[in-house]
């Protein structure tokens, strides 16, 4: 009987997403408070339109009114989200999602890009739990892991070096692009996509004390038939900017580390040549996981799928 009945269920996110718009009175508004694309929130309602066969809202310069159907649905909507919301919570209280603290390791480009998109969902869905953070370099990542310090952490690695550790899990939580950074004014900076037999006459501004991003510069130069010329050592990836910016050199950086953009900056796609890094999430394999640690990770992978391809 279920399966005869199946295409009259409603799809729970898309009534979210006409609760949300209905109060907000407002398709960015909500699509802002649901981390979501206004276009991704409109396609969406669509397709809820499509289900319930009429319209469920009027189109406004400013902003959306409900029409009767949607009211009515909003109505429903509200009372299935209580329930819905009653049901975690009922949950949670067994699972001791109540209560705890969790410790995430992390890495300075995903910690100033990616992350705080999960951790506030995770405080928002489990305000309870005490949440805290350590950023390092990969080997103390991994020894924190190891030692308990974290509970789980995040990682990377690239094809030619991938990570494997017989007491670690890992999950693929998406994978991330490099592009090139130039100047405003620089000749190429007009360009969507450069190669990297483009680039071979630049200067290169590249991280100090032998950061992982010197090998992808010199293993995409050799590639391409030649040595790159290093200008200039950064401290981080700000300062990088700051030097392209005032035409001190170009850089070869992981898509996340201009989550900030600096404004004379230009990035630049190396299309299908562009190395690609995984970013993983690491648990150890020798302990049972904690209520807290199974939380962040479904909340992690579950805003992964969602922004993946902002990355690629």
């Amino acid at each position: 009987m279920l399966n005869d009945e199946k295409e009259h269920l409603f799809d729970i996110r898309r009534l979210t997403l006409l609760l949300e718009v209905v109060e907000q009175g407002s398709i960015t508004a909500a699509a802002d408070l649901m981390m979501y694309s206004p276009s991704a929130v409109s396609q969406q309602l669509r397709k809820l339109e499509q289900e319930v066969g009429q319209p469920l809202l009027n189109r406004r310069s400013r902003g959306v009114v409900p029409t009767e159907a949607g009211q009515v649905l909003a109505g429903h909507a509200r009372q299935i989200l209580r329930q819905m919301r009653a049901a975690q919570s009922d949950l949670d209280q067994i699972a001791g999602l109540n209560r705890g603290a969790l410790t995430v390791g992390t890495f300075p480009t995903l910690a100033g890009s990616f992350l705080p998109i999960v951790i506030r969902a995770f405080k928002k869905r489990y305000p309870a739990i005490s949440l805290s953070l350590r950023s390092a370099r990969f080997d103390e990542l991994v020894a924190d892991l190891q030692s308990g310090v974290t509970g789980l952490c995040l990682l990377w690695d690239y094809p030619w070096n991938r990570f494997h550790d017989d007491s670690i899990r890992v999950t693929e939580v998406f994978r991330e692009s490099t592009v090139i950074l130039v100047a405003g004014n620089h000749p190429l900076a007009d360009r969507e996509q450069v190669s990297m037999e483009d680039l071979r006459d630049e200067s290169w501004i590249v991280r100090a004390e032998a950061h992982p991003v010197v090998e992808v510069l010199q293993r995409s130069a050799h590639s391409a038939g030649f040595e790159p010329t290093i200008g200039f050592l950064a401290n981080d990836y700000q300062e990088a900017q700051a030097m392209v910016s005032v035409g001190m050199g170009v850089a070869m950086v992981p898509k996340t580390a201009v989550a900030l953009q600096h404004p004379d900056v230009r990035v630049l796609s190396l299309g299908d040549a562009a190395p690609l890094r995984r970013v993983l999430l690491a648990q150890r394999q020798d302990k049972v996981y904690a209520p807290a640690e199974v939380a962040f990770h479904s909340t992690l992978l579950e805003i992964a799928r969602e922004r993946a391809g902002d990355y690629l």
